[in-house]
Formats: C-alpha cells, structure tokens, sequence
C-alpha cells in the first residue's frame, strides 16, 4: 500500500527557523525553556548532517526580542538571520524569496511564538501548495493551551506534526548509511536524553577503549 505522506528526504526538504530569540524565549509556557533550545539545536545540526537547506528569521531584534539565540547561531556557521517586520514571514518578500530559492518544496518548520510566527507561516504556505512539518517539540508557545490549540489548527488546515528526533530518524533511516551516521549518531548522543546516553554506553560496552 502506497504511503500517502511519503517519508522525508534531505534532499526534498528545507529547513524555516522562526524568531528564536531570547526576548520571545522569556513568555514560554508550553515547554521547559532549556529543553526547546536543545531541541531546536539539535534540529539545527541535523539539518547541516543532512544537507537540508537552512532559512533563518527574525524579528525586533533592537526592540525587544534580541538576536538569534547564541547556542542555536554556533551550530549555524555562515547562516545569517534575515529580519523583518511582519508577524508572518511569508508576508515578507525578501524571507519568502529565501524560502522559494532553496528549490524544496518540503518545509520543516520550527520557533516561537507557536500561536503566531510559526503558525501564520505554515497556514500561509500550505495555502501556497507546500506541504509542511511543523517540529513541535522545537515551537513554544505562551501557554500549553495556546500553544496546542494552534497546533491543532495547523494540523487541520494540513500541517503534519513531528519532533526533531523523529526528522533525523526520518533522515537517516539506515544506520548503514554511513555518510550521515556519525553525525547523527553525535546529535542523539548529545542532544537525545537517555536514548542519546544508552547509545554512547552500547558503544563504549561493544566496543571498550
């Protein structure tokens, strides 16, 4: 039986970051603050594994919100954030120009606010004809509620839901792969909690230094 939302490949797909700013870091409420940034860096660094072109957004950076956040522009060398005004970047000729120039047509989505910057975007591209993945779990929003209710309306307007360890996985699918395996195995060890901690133990048991 033919999937009817065929498995991701790097090489269909782009990578949106959204305002991941301290300033917008500060109202979170859906998610521990600490456990989104590692989740959004880790989603960083599988993006540059796999090759998937990265586009970087931000907004009020000298009002309010701040830069990109320090940790999350250390694992993007040479990708420099695009600013802007509107709340909804696919309004913003220079960011969608970005986005339409990578060629993909496969937008993996991630950043703050869910209840605003991320999802006006994925509801304005869906419109547009592009199919969308929305990391959940790298998106904070105000509140659990808030945040939920806009995924819900993501996810019925067509948005698929996924999280940052599910995209590698997707990515990698063969862990004979090995021009990706180091580098994804590094982010899980790294980045994947108690899956990322048995990883390097079954290593550092099969193989002994």
């Amino acid at each position: 039986m033919t999937d009817p939302i065929p498995l991701l490949k790097p090489h269909e797909c782009a990578l949106l970051l959204i305002d991941l700013q301290a300033g917008l870091a500060f109202g979170v409420e859906s998610i521990d603050r600490q456990v989104l940034l590692n989740n959004t860096v880790a989603l960083a660094r599988t993006a540059g594994v796999f090759g998937v072109p990265i586009v970087v957004s931000t907004s009020a950076t000298k009002v309010y919100s701040g830069p990109l956040m320090p940790a999350i522009q250390t694992v993007l060398p040479g990708v420099a954030a695009i600013e802007r005004h509107n709340m909804n970047l696919w309004e913003d000729e220079t960011v969608r120009a970005a986005v339409v120039g990578t060629g993909r047509r496969r937008l993996l989505i991630s950043g703050l606010l869910t209840e605003a910057c991320v999802s006006f975007p994925v509801l304005s591209a869906l419109k547009d004809g592009y199919e969308v993945f929305v990391v959940a779990d790298a998106c904070g929003g105000l509140t659990e509620t808030s945040h939920d209710l806009a995924l819900r309306r993501m996810a019925a307007a067509g948005a698929s839901m996924t999280s940052w360890l599910q995209v590698l996985l997707e990515l990698q699918r063969d862990w004979t792969r090995k021009e990706t395996y180091a580098g994804a195995r590094a982010i899980v060890e790294s980045n994947g909690g108690g899956y990322g901690i048995g990883l390097a133990y079954s290593r550092d048991m099969i193989h002994p230094s």
